[in-house]
């Protein structure tokens, strides 16, 4: 029989934090479900510290990923061999507590007739060390609305879901819209949320469930401008798209929120890179 959840990590260029986020999802407290992981052609040792995992009864290791198509190549073919009805994506050097699983399931069938359910995240370092406790969800708490949880992330200007790490969703909505939305790339996990949300509502567990790595190395001045642009851009999308949904002024504040937010990411990052 097919797991309740499918978890699956698109991995790239882990192969240093890859071993704790495998091993945080192996860890998990609720037993129905699978784990499918894909290398996407690392030139580190991400695919020797996969195969320590091939014969580990829970986990499928596919074979590599062919180079190429960004984020969503990988996102999309991990996700595409996901069997549960449930999904969760977790980025390959992120971590989920141990009583993750268990804890969102039980929040969808407490709720039924929802369709994706998020939690806070910490935000830690290259060496697992808390930089912000319980971040995300503004808010939102327990069961809400679609359309109120879209405004909520639009008006505040960010990703108030968070990483994927943090969401849990029906996979038969991903396979109805067509898989992840790479539209925007550096908002390829809202965009894709704010799409599943469209068909129902959300419950929020305000707790740090997942922990969200952040380093020196990924970030940029020049990547807070851009998801600045792309999150402005989005907004406008949603508003044309979807009539009734957002107003103008809702826009107008999440633009705003936006362009600060890109403002006090740079600061963030070159705080980051000199801390590291």
């Amino acid at each position: 029989m097919n797991p309740r959840v499918s978890v699956v990590v698109p991995a790239y260029n882990n192969a240093r934090y890859l071993a704790a986020t495998l091993d945080s999802i192996l860890a998990q407290d609720y037993p129905d479900y699978e784990l499918v992981v894909a290398d996407h052609s690392s030139t580190d040792d991400t695919a020797g510290v996969l195969e320590r995992y091939v014969s580990h009864p829970k986990v499928r290791v596919l074979s590599p990923t062919p180079r190429g198509g960004g984020a969503l190549a990988n996102w999309n073919r991990v996700s595409g061999h996901a069997r549960g009805e449930l999904l969760k994506l977790v980025c390959g050097d992120d971590l989920i507590a141990p009583s993750l699983l268990r804890e969102q399931v039980e929040a969808l069938d407490a709720h039924p007739g929802t369709v994706l359910v998020a939690c806070s995240r910490d935000v830690i370092d290259a060496a697992g060390g808390i930089l912000i406790r319980g971040r995300g969800l503004a808010a939102l708490d327990g069961r809400v609305r679609g359309e109120e949880a879209l405004r909520a992330t639009v008006r505040a200007g960010t990703n108030i879901f968070g990483e994927p790490a943090c969401v849990l969703f029906r996979r038969e909505l991903l396979q109805r819209e067509g898989g992840w939305d790479s539209t925007w790339p550096y908002l390829i996990d809202q965009a894709t949320y704010a799409r599943i949300l469209l068909h129902g509502d959300m419950v929020a567990l305000r707790r740090p469930l997942a922990s969200f790595r952040v380093s020196a190395g990924q970030w940029s001045v020049r990547l807070a401008g851009q998801h600045a642009r792309q999150s402005m851009e989005f907004h406008r999308w949603l508003r044309q798209a979807h009539s009734g949904l957002l107003s103008a002024g809702d826009v107008a504040i999440g633009n705003m929120r936006a362009t600060a937010l890109g403002l006090a990411r740079r600061a963030a990052y070159v705080w980051l890179r000199r801390r590291m």
